[in-house]
């Protein structure tokens, strides 16, 4: 608790006395605690933020071996899509997120952006990616159209 009392005592000012004082700091260290937890966690990653690990993907899914074979062909695919549509940064977001589980927050601080325009980069992604694996014959149409 010895490093969340000087941004306590800077925050005071935020409690509105809502709730007893002690259930208002304690969140407030739980929060900051875990924050700081988390960021030092992915300042040095097992893995690096640009390698990619296409073989683990099913795996995270949890295909089963017989959904896993039928899945492979729409991997590769996918994967194709990945290097040919994205542009540098939207690749480089979607292999963070889905590929590595990155965490947002991490991947925020990582490439000095916010969140919203981590979760814009990745909608762009995901529309451009469905749309190529529609026109190629890999999701029907209606499937590309619904986002």
């Amino acid at each position: 608790m010895r490093c969340c009392c000087g941004l306590l005592r800077g925050r005071l000012g935020q409690f509105r006395g809502e709730s007893r004082f002690t259930t208002w700091a304690y969140k407030f260290a739980i929060f900051e605690v875990s924050a700081k937890i988390g960021r030092h966690f992915w300042r040095h990653p097992s893995v690096p933020l640009d390698a990619e690990d296409w073989d683990r993907l099913p795996g995270r899914f949890g295909f089963d071996p017989a959904q896993e074979a039928e899945w492979r062909d729409l991997l590769a695919a996918l994967r194709r899509a990945v290097d040919e549509v994205l542009t540098v940064r939207q690749r480089r977001v979607f292999v963070a997120l889905v590929l590595n589980g990155v965490p947002l927050d991490t991947l925020v601080i990582e490439m000095a952006s916010n969140r919203n325009a981590i979760y814009k980069t990745m909608f762009d992604a995901r529309r451009k990616l469905r749309a190529a694996l529609a026109a190629n014959g890999y999701l029907s149409d209606d499937c590309s159209r619904r986002s």
